[in-house]
């Protein structure tokens, strides 16, 4: 390990571990000292890079956030027309739910903070702020907050399912979101 201030990665090291603490223990699990262990960072770390555990719990779940919305351009970047894109919000769908538990884990543990704590919610409106813009590249906007909330809903519904529905589901209630008027 190295020590002292000469250890550029020593922040991204707490962040990470508190990821992976949280999604491992819950948020009630996280402190200091555990975070510290698993980083392989001296204790003092913590309190030199994060003005506290809010301070830290925020700059991870951010962190975090940037990982999803990352995933969002990945998939929503190339499709050049309505129908494209319609499959890769599909795509997407299957990507989050059969992905990571990690992720799923995350998502439900800042979504517990956020209705319990304004802070976390501003978070969390941002993040629904900048999946929505992905997907205004290619609907209009109530579309896309329809079709945030419908990403939001299958992928938890598919990650806790015996037996997830499989794409062609997913599929057509993507288009049905985004058919108006009863015209693709």
């Amino acid at each position: 390990m190295a020590t002292g201030h000469t250890d550029p990665g020593r922040r991204a090291r707490i962040i990470a571990a508190t990821l992976d603490l949280i999604a491992e223990e819950g948020v009630p699990g996280v402190s200091h000292r555990k975070i510290a262990a698993r980083a392989d960072v001296p204790l003092g770390s913590m309190t030199y890079h994060f003005g506290g555990i809010d301070d830290l719990l925020r700059e991870a779940f951010r962190h975090f956030t940037d990982h999803i919305v990352a995933l969002f351009d990945t998939y929503l970047a190339p499709p050049a027309d309505r129908d494209q894109a319609r499959a890769a919000v599909a795509d997407l769908v299957h990507t989050l739910s059969e992905g990571s538990r990690r992720d799923l884990v995350l998502t439900q543990e800042l979504y517990t903070l956020a209705a319990r704590r304004p802070a976390y919610r501003e978070l969390t409106h941002a993040w629904m702020a900048r999946s929505r813009a992905h997907l205004e590249k290619h609907f209009d906007p109530a579309t896309a907050r329809q079709l945030d909330a419908l990403i939001e809903g299958l992928t938890l519904h598919r990650a806790l399912a015996r037996e997830p529905h499989d794409r062609a589901l997913t599929l057509e209630a993507v288009t049905r979101i985004t058919t108006t008027g009863g015209r693709p």
